[in-house]
């Protein structure tokens, strides 16, 4: 799986009856709403809320109350060694995030963090990311490095290594394809399916997918071939898929156990495919 601390300030201690609701612009923060979580990202630094509102547009949502908060301090460009790795850590109870544009501190528990980030659409980015993977792992979920997308109200997930046609396939998508994203896919498990959500997470086309869900048909590994044809994977083949392209930064054996199940689970309920396609759009024939 791919594998992507503290700041001065202090996480505060707020119990459940003191979470207030947001709106979508109020002059101190937006909650984005990605896979029904809504994130509330408080700041009060106005050039950092223009960007907020700017880089999660489609996924801005009003009067709900958010899942989790976050207070956003902005500080200089060289408060952190640029050439730091991503490290996510958990202890007491909390998770520490660090990386050369940021740092966050989260606390489930409580439901509050805190970031400290220069001025950047990319850290904001990565914590949700790594958030919501925390999240889903206990959830029956994941995020996929895949793109996915939503036709006659089924979603098809794109999958496999960088160069495979995750955003070609995305690319290629007829008009009535609803494109979820080309790069970040947000599954979950719901009733008794798995179903994928639209992200903010995009690649190579720069671009948000809606803010749509559908429940899941099929799952494909990406080959680049001279026609476009598909045969079905083994359970077990599916799997592996799987564990190879599910986003997980942290160094946690439960959470790690969780995935596994939930991948095994996936496998089991949904059908793989490996797919090899030639760059047209005719390959959308063959997917669905």
């Amino acid at each position: 799986m791919a594998r992507e601390f503290t700041g001065a300030d202090r996480l505060r201690r707020h119990g459940a009856d003191d979470i207030v609701t947001l709106t979508v612009h109020q002059g101190s923060g937006v909650v984005v709403e990605v896979g029904h979580v809504p994130v509330g990202l408080n700041t009060t630094d106005d050039a950092l809320l223009r960007l907020l509102e700017r880089r999660f547009d489609r996924f801005l949502t009003a009067n709900v109350r958010p899942a989790f908060h976050f207070d956003i301090t902005v500080v200089p460009q060289g408060s952190f060694d640029p050439d730091a790795e991503l490290r996510v850590g958990t202890a007491g109870g909390r998770w520490t995030l660090q990386r050369g544009d940021f740092q966050a501190e989260w606390d489930a528990a409580e439901r509050r963090g805190w970031i400290r980030q220069t001025l950047n659409p990319y850290a904001i980015d990565s914590v949700l990311r790594i958030v919501h993977t925390l999240v889903l792992a206990t959830d029956g979920g994941f995020l996929l490095h895949a793109s996915s997308a939503v036709r006659d109200g089924r979603a098809f997930l794109f999958t496999g290594p960088s160069g495979s046609g995750k955003t070609t396939i995305a690319r290629l998508a007829p008009p009535d394809v609803t494109l979820l994203t080309d790069e970040i896919s947000y599954v979950r498990r719901i009733g008794d399916g798995y179903t994928a959500f639209g992200t903010p997470f995009s690649g190579e086309l720069g671009e948000s997918g809606e803010r749509v869900s559908a429940p899941i048909a099929a799952l494909f590994r990406l080959n680049r071939g001279p026609d476009n044809l598909h045969e079905r994977l083994t359970e077990t083949e599916a799997i592996r898929t799987l564990m190879r392209n599910i986003l997980f930064f942290a160094d946690d054996r439960a959470l790690t156990c969780h995935l596994l199940d939930t991948a095994c689970d996936f496998a089991a309920s949904v059908p793989a495919f490996r797919l090899a396609f030639a760059p047209d759009a005719r390959v959308w024939n063959t997917i669905t």
